[in-house]
């Protein structure tokens, strides 16, 4: 979208962020103001749907409570839907009562937006004096996920958050392994990270994987684990490697590169052997943070909203990116999207509630909690980073992975539409593949045609 330009400095002052009070964000205020200032008529009431525990739950009332505390024009309703969202959403829309504005999945983005059932935001956000700014938002990131195949959005990304690794330091350290960092000379490569795993791996006589004698049925100590059943989790899988789960249309998983990296995944356990199946966890009655506590697992991928439960744990706790197998591997990013439901009877009154979502208010707070990442230029800054960054939550080398790692090498995750039909075909190849049954070369291409066939004629050609 054509935006005219703002530098970031300037940027900044219009939010008013300065660096003498950004670390109490004492000026989040003013910005707020920017967001809630544009005029109507008489007060309007519009309802939100969204999901969430009890942090999203308390978050959106205080954003709520923010928003009308600056302006008397727009009340908004809460609708707290914890549990079965999409299928109350849909109901909602069906009986004709559905919500001004929503949280949407960005699993179900694409499919709502085929259906059309969301509004057209793109005139609103360019004509938009602070959203519209170019370099307002992460870019390419933010038009990768919220534009459609004519290029208009129908939503704005509340956040991002991002793929990254969590590791014991103290297993790092007495392995004599020194562990990744988000500069760019510091990601690991695939045999910098097999050798790592390798090394933090061992079993209850101290042997590690390819040692004469190691008993992989009796591990003491795993090195790496990473989850692979649902779709932000094998779009990373192929990412590594370059690849990646669609084309915004059909899935791509079957490309050379996709296929390289899933059999790479699934190597890890049943080749080098420094990866766990996840029944293990299952038998052991314990997840992953908890195996990282204890010193029962050395790495594991997830995403970076963990970190607001992972910091608790007592073992020190460090962060780095994603091991890739290509220098053009990226990770997986996402984070839902704001949007008006198309049949909204209030769009003005709905926007300005929307555009106040899309400011530094709402997302400095789930920032804050280490839920979030920006998706907000002004919030990478050093004087912005100080209006969200915890210092009892967040590494100190988070400002990195934010500022540069993210911007740089993060890729959205984009789901097309009719995703659902396409991954009950889809995942139970990629489970045969990550149980050791065949190979991924064999197995996944046949389910993905068969996948793509289904999205051709229900989605792309109806």
């Amino acid at each position: 979208m054509a935006r005219s330009r703002l530098s970031r400095r300037d940027f900044i002052r219009m939010m008013g962020v300065s660096a003498a009070s950004a670390a109490a964000g004492t000026n989040l205020l003013r910005a707020g103001r920017a967001f809630a200032s544009r005029s109507l008529q008489g007060t309007t009431n519009i309802s939100f749907m969204g999901w969430g525990a009890v942090e999203e739950d308390e978050g959106v009332r205080a954003a709520i409570a923010e928003f009308e505390s600056l302006q008397d024009e727009v009340r908004v309703t809460w609708m707290h839907t914890p549990d079965n969202y999409n299928e109350k959403l849909l109901s909602n829309v069906a009986a004709g009562t559905p919500p001004d504005t929503a949280f949407i999945s960005q699993s179900q983005y694409q499919t709502l937006v085929h259906d059309g059932l969301l509004l057209d935001v793109t005139d609103y956000v360019q004509a938009d004096p602070v959203l519209g700014q170019e370099g307002y938002f992460i870019e390419p990131q933010e038009t990768e996920r919220a534009a459609d195949a004519n290029g208009r959005w129908r939503g704005i990304g509340s956040c991002w958050t991002a793929l990254h690794l969590y590791f014991n330091r103290a297993l790092f350290e007495e392995a004599g392994v020194e562990p990744p960092d988000f500069a760019d000379d510091k990601i690991w490569d695939w045999d910098t990270f097999l050798e790592a795993a390798r090394l933090l791996t061992k079993d209850e006589n101290g042997r590690h994987p390819g040692d004469a004698g190691f008993d992989v049925e009796n591990v003491v100590q795993w090195g790496f684990y990473m989850g692979t059943d649902w779709w932000m989790m094998y779009d990373q899988l192929a990412k590594a490697n370059g690849g990646g789960l669609s084309d915004g249309q059909l899935l791509t998983l079957d490309t050379p590169e996709a296929l390289e990296g899933i059999q790479a995944f699934a190597d890890l356990v049943h080749v080098h052997q420094v990866m766990p199946e996840a029944v293990f966890f299952n038998e052991l009655g314990m997840d992953a943070s908890q195996m990282i506590d204890t010193g029962r697992l050395a790495m594991v991928v997830d995403g970076s909203w963990a970190l607001s439960f992972m910091y608790k744990i007592s073992s020190p706790l460090g962060v780095g990116p994603v091991p890739v197998l290509d220098p053009a591997g990226q990770t997986a990013g996402q984070g839902h999207l704001h949007s008006i439901l198309r049949d909204s009877r209030q769009p003005e009154a709905a926007w300005k509630w929307l555009s106040f979502l899309a400011g530094p208010f709402y997302e400095t707070h789930f920032c804050r909690l280490g839920l979030w990442i920006p998706n907000q230029t002004a919030l990478l800054t050093e004087a912005g980073m100080d209006t969200w960054f915890n210092d009892e939550i967040h590494p100190a080398n988070y400002r990195a992975f934010v500022s540069d790692y993210v911007p740089k090498h993060m890729s959205p995750t984009i789901v097309p539409a009719g995703f659902p039909r396409a991954e009950a075909i889809f995942l139970p190849a990629l489970e045969r593949v990550m149980n050791g049954e065949g190979a991924a070369a064999d197995l996944i291409p046949p389910a993905v045609a068969e996948a793509n066939a289904i999205l051709t004629e229900e989605y792309i050609n109806a």
